[in-house]
């Protein structure tokens, strides 16, 4: 289902979608702790009373001021990877993006909210037994504070990310590293939302009289709207990502780990917030 902002048209592709226990990512997120917010997040966010976290890895097709821009890139096909659901895949999204308008030739910008596995997979393809770009006529857009964390830490518990996605990009000229807070174009831009990573950024969307943000990892699951000081097993700096979740009433939220619907309004709940679908 597309999702508009003002004149900005967001398409979500979907690599994998598959309801998780909340020790897999949040583990405060047990039935018992979700049963006082159950009336806002089922069915749509958990399964019957919240046994599972209904959550999905998916990329967003962006049509915005005639360029084609691709934010996020999931996981990748025939990536080594730890996590045997992740490991070598073998999906559709080449095709399923091909379909939505998007040839990946036809890819004007690639925009990577942070550099985690489930983020930058597509940036690279398998060619005759080397990574190439996916997307050969794009511009990589990367924070560069994440991506010289990243270059120097690695993901050594998860597979060579950094070397099979992020740095065949880099090496073949196509990566432009820029600040916490840049302009992409004049509908988006970059802002700064550390702590599940050092370089994290969402993506604020500004056309017309509408505004929304892409999350990124800001927030994995709508539940932590109500409970910002809910940290995913991942978030590097707890704090900083707590205060990185705290948000606004009215705004637009397109949510990258969400289930459907993706883009859902964010509304008061007592001292903190809800969504409303």
């Amino acid at each position: 289902m597309g999702i508009k902002i003002g004149d900005v048209s967001i398409t979500p592709i979907i690599e994998i979608d598959y309801p998780v226990p909340a020790s897999f990512l949040l583990p405060d997120a047990t039935p018992e702790n979700l049963a006082p917010d159950l009336d806002w997040l089922e069915p749509h966010f958990v399964t019957p009373g919240g046994e599972r976290l209904k959550m999905i890895i998916q990329a967003f097709l962006v049509e915005s001021r005639g360029l084609k821009i691709v934010v996020d890139t999931c996981v990748g096909n025939d990536k080594k990877r730890a996590l045997p659901a992740w490991n070598e895949l073998d999906g559709p999204f080449l095709q399923e993006i091909r379909d939505a308008g998007f040839p990946r030739e036809q890819v004007d910008l690639v925009v990577c909210t942070h550099l985690h596995i489930d983020h930058v997979g597509w940036n690279t393809m398998k060619v005759d037994g080397e990574w190439v770009p996916t997307f050969p006529n794009a511009r990589y857009v990367m924070a560069r504070p994440e991506f010289e964390y990243w270059r120097d830490e690695g993901e050594a518990n998860w597979g060579d990310v950094f070397g099979d996605s992020v740095a065949p990009v880099f090496e073949a000229g196509l990566v432009d590293l820029v600040d916490c807070n840049h302009q992409i174009n004049p509908e988006l831009q970059f802002f700064p939302t550390p702590g599940h990573t050092p370089g994290h950024c969402s993506i604020a969307v500004s056309s017309g009289s509408e505004e929304g943000v892409i999350s990124g990892d800001v927030m994995h699951h709508p539940c932590q709207c109500a409970h910002p000081e809910w940290c995913s097993i991942a978030d590097i700096d707890r704090e900083a990502a707590i205060a990185a979740r705290r948000s606004d009433s009215g705004i637009t939220v397109v949510g990258t780990h969400w289930a459907s619907p993706t883009a859902v309004q964010i509304i008061a709940h007592g001292d903190v917030w809800r969504t409303a679908v």
